[in-house]
């Protein structure tokens, strides 16, 4: 197995793994100094974050294929985890399977490389696709619910994640500090830090809703100290890990907080349409796939098409 052994990305983890452990130490020295207060939630989450780093440290440090497989079993568990919670018709359950072959050829494009089908085939193809397949069933009652539910799915847990995956198949050329991997990590690092901040200045200064009647807990004061995080953030880590410079890197970081605000409220909106707190259990202090990769949604997708863009015109088509 070929490690990916660029320096700026090798320094980056090691750097999460100092925040986890000083996080770790923090949390044990406030349950033993303040034993009256509950804090198995935060270690629950805590320790969540030790496992999900771990994994994806593993995960994208290696060459393909693995990394790619990573990502496209996190497709498959987060497709299966909503579809889990959205009702759908018995008649369906052979146009689902289709859905779930789709993964795997979302996948093997980026595998290869092939960067055209890559950007239709789910859009375009399946689009076409899996209405003419659930036809066949002869059910028209619940048509235009059944198909919009499964293809909005498929772009959601599939499509832009997806994204994810093929930025670590960039040309070195466009990103020669740390390729792919470090635009990937870069990404990664400032969706998730967007979401811990506004959390943070949400609960320590928060004071005006912002959508109450979708998600109660978001607020302006959140969002706000969001943006200055990851925009101050990606401005400091974009020499480290990217091609960006200032005002591209100023643009990404205001770009991620608000889009990542937009794809986290977009999750909870099904959320609180389903009736339900979280997507599921598998993250201890987290919830479901779907609560964790919410903003990545957003992210993701918005992210690389802006890279590509300025920094690959031309070379991938």
């Amino acid at each position: 197995m070929e490690i990916n052994l660029a320096t700026p990305v090798l320094y980056t983890f090691a750097g999460i793994f100092g925040l986890l452990a000083i996080a770790s130490f923090t949390v044990l020295g406030l349950a033993f100094s303040h034993q009256e207060n509950d804090y198995s939630e935060l270690k629950a989450r805590i320790k969540s974050w030790w496992i999900m780093v771990m994994i994806f440290s593993f995960a994208i440090l290696l060459k393909q294929p693995i990394s790619i497989v990573f990502f496209m079993v996190l497709s498959f568990i987060a497709l299966r985890e909503y579809l889990s919670l959205i009702p759908t018709r018995l008649s369906d359950r052979r146009v689902l399977l289709w859905a779930y072959l789709a993964i795997i050829l979302q996948y093997f494009w980026i595998y290869i490389g092939w960067y055209g089908m890559f950007l239709i085939f789910i859009p375009i193809y399946m689009f076409l696709f899996l209405p003419m397949r659930m036809l066949l069933n002869g059910e028209t009652e619940g048509f235009l619910n059944a198909i919009g539910t499964l293809h909005w799915g498929l772009m959601l847990n599939v499509y832009t994640i997806s994204h994810l995956s093929y930025l670590i198949m960039l040309p070195l050329n466009g990103n020669p500090i740390a390729g792919g991997t470090g635009l990937l990590v870069y990404l990664l690092l400032l969706t998730e830090i967007n979401d811990i901040a506004q959390y943070i200045f949400g609960k320590l200064l928060g004071r005006h809703k912002i959508i109450p009647k979708v998600s109660p807990n978001k607020t302006v004061e959140g969002l706000l100290g969001g943006i200055l995080t990851t925009t101050g953030l990606a401005i400091t880590l974009a020499p480290w890990l990217t091609p960006f410079d200032l005002l591209h890197s100023a643009c990404l970081g205001l770009l991620l907080s608000l889009t990542g605000f937009i794809g986290d409220v977009n999750i909870s909106a099904i959320k609180r349409d389903l009736g339900i707190k979280d997507s599921g259990t598998l993250i201890p202090g987290h919830g479901g796939i779907l609560d964790r990769i919410d903003s990545l949604t957003y992210t993701a997708p918005l992210f690389f098409h802006f890279t590509v863009y300025f920094y690959y015109h031309g070379q991938l088509l």
